[in-house]
């Protein structure tokens, strides 16, 4: 439809007919189209419908609160959650990081098909010892919790084509808002990048990930799947951590730094599941590349050492003879 036949429409049937009925990257694309559509396509409610649909966690009192001081509200948590993150290179003339926020906000949803079948807003304080101190690790669910799915756990003959399944249908949004810094992201993949069996207990591990940093860290979301064969499927870990290519789990106090540069300079692209996880098995050749070279680098100095302490040994061994003999 040309921009003049749109703009001679009624504003009433452009919102109840056409708008109502967009997604939001086609809402975010009319806007730009003409100053006319900008107005109708800012409009709140739009945007609140949207992001609702989208992200149901974000219905909760909790997340509500927060988008309610952001700039622009729901239109801007939508711009900062969606699509997921691309990490930018650093640049030295970066600013210095902002004060470190004293929490955390995590929006987790998990869908299946599509449609969701779980959603929760987590807090995290971020100034405690305990966080500042140990490895980044936020876990949403309770240590005996258990999520029912409507998917059912597969038998082991049919495991291949079962966490093929899961992995092409079973998707998760992480959202993580920063209350002091007044931005957002999302830290998932949204479509797995990984699907196996745990070697022991034989529970599905599925794995969610993005880049927070170019060539640094990455954010991974693990997700546990338990369940008798043939019975139904339950999620009973959701948890979020990030590593840096030596595979080191990368510490709060560092990890906030990290998250907070991503949010501010970080780009949203649209990134296919192929894409995602090539960048993510590259990720995990050069964790093990590194390890390798760091391993045989570790057994160079190791030898090294022996044959210097063997040479002092000797030394020393033929200066006392030398000395009792005379």
């Amino acid at each position: 439809m040309d921009i003049d036949m749109i703009t001679n429409l009624h504003s009433d049937i452009i919102n109840s007919h056409i708008l109502t009925r967009l997604d939001g990257p086609t809402l975010a694309s009319a806007a730009a189209s003409s100053s006319h559509l900008r107005r109708l396509c800012t409009q709140h409610h739009l945007w609140t419908t949207i992001c609702a649909s989208t992200w149901p966690s974000l219905t909760h009192p909790l997340a509500a609160h927060l988008i309610s001081t952001l700039p622009n509200q729901h239109r801007s948590i939508f711009s900062d959650s969606f699509p997921s993150l691309h990490p930018s290179a650093l640049h030295n003339n970066q600013k210095p990081p902002p004060s470190p926020s004293p929490e955390l906000i995590s929006a987790v949803d998990i869908y299946y098909n599509g449609k969701p079948v779980f959603s929760r807003v987590h807090r995290t304080e971020t100034q405690k010892g305990w966080f500042l101190c140990s490895p980044l690790w936020i876990d949403i669910l309770e240590p005996n919790e258990t999520v029912p799915t409507p998917l059912k756990f597969a038998k082991s003959e049919d495991d291949d084509d079962w966490l093929r399944h899961v992995q092409e249908n079973l998707e998760l949004s992480w959202i993580l808002i920063d209350p002091s810094l007044k931005r957002a992201a999302n830290l998932s993949s949204r479509r797995a990048v990984s699907a196996r069996r745990h070697w022991l207990t034989g529970e599905a591990e599925v794995v969610y990930a993005v880049g927070v940093e170019e060539g640094g860290a990455q954010c991974a979301v693990k997700v546990t799947c338990c369940g008798k064969s043939g019975g139904e499927m339950q999620v009973r870990e959701v948890s979020l951590t990030m590593e840096d290519l030596d595979g080191r789990h990368v510490m709060g106090r560092d990890s906030m730094v990290i998250l907070q540069r991503a949010m501010e300079s970080s780009k949203r692209k649209k990134v296919d599941v192929v894409e995602a996880k090539e960048r993510y098995e590259k990720f995990c050749d050069t964790k093990i590349e590194r390890r390798e070279m760091r391993i045989k680098r570790e057994k160079t100095m190791d030898t090294v050492a022996m044959f210097v302490a063997f040479t002092v040994f000797v030394t020393l061994f033929c200066f006392l003879r030398f000395y009792v003999c005379v």
